[in-house]
């Protein structure tokens, strides 16, 4: 059933793509069916060029028709669509299970509105109950380890820390990082820790994203609520 939510979702944030539009597209399963449904309505003439979080995006696009470019090319985006693993009432997010946080972030900070799609599943009173993954350089992995987990001892969070995918096949990302996932069950200051974090000189960036987000659109059983952050 939350495929189908998610399905509701990504075609609601399609409505407010217009002709003209440079957008943002992002990555994950909630994404991929908003690639889809962008690329029904591009079938049917509307014109957006698009600029995607990930290499696995920016093939689905590709191959549906959608015209792409980058950042480089185009800086300035009017939209980025993209899921969430976890929103809280203000629409903080926690970003990064599908492991594009870095080049989803900079997306986003690029754009001037930021819609959220997601199945009500991922919205949360509180953020942390999904892992919060962190992107870090490969050189200097175990210092670097060590100094996030002194961010955690100090903030008082739980001091597990996994690197996706293990030290023998380590999951690496589109920029050539590899991911901590901090098991964090509640983050009760998500400024304070997102700062620390971003402090790290190992640390590349964090799944932590703050008034990025201009709108969520959430489906569930009673159909797809508009959010705004509080």
């Amino acid at each position: 059933m939350s495929d189908q939510f998610k399905k509701q979702a990504a075609e609601r944030a399609v409505e407010d793509v217009s002709s003209g539009m440079r957008l943002g597209i992002g990555t994950g399963s909630t994404a991929e069916l908003f690639v889809h449904a962008l690329a029904r309505r591009v079938a049917d003439g509307l014109d957006v060029i698009g600029v995607p979080t990930s290499e696995r995006t920016a093939k689905l696009a590709s191959s549906l028709g959608i015209r792409l470019t980058s950042l480089d090319e185009m800086p300035q985006l009017d939209l980025t669509v993209d899921g969430a693993d976890e929103l809280d009432p203000n629409l903080a997010l926690i970003k990064g299970g599908g492991g594009a946080l870095l080049r989803e972030k900079i997306v986003a900070a690029a754009s001037t509105q930021m819609i959220v799609i997601a199945d009500s599943s991922k919205a949360v009173e509180t953020l942390g109950r999904f892992p919060l993954p962190i992107e870090v350089v490969p050189f200097g992995l175990e210092a670097t380890r060590h100094a996030i987990l002194k961010v955690l001892a100090d903030l008082n969070l739980p001091e597990e820390l996994e690197l996706r995918g293990g030290k023998t096949d380590p999951y690496e990302t589109d920029g050539g990082h590899y991911i901590f996932d901090a098991h964090l069950q509640q983050i009760k200051d998500v400024k304070t820790l997102a700062d620390r974090l971003a402090a790290i000189p190992g640390v590349v960036e964090h799944g932590l994203f703050i008034n990025l987000a201009t709108k969520a659109y959430v489906a569930g059983a009673d159909g797809v609520k508009t959010l705004w952050p509080v």
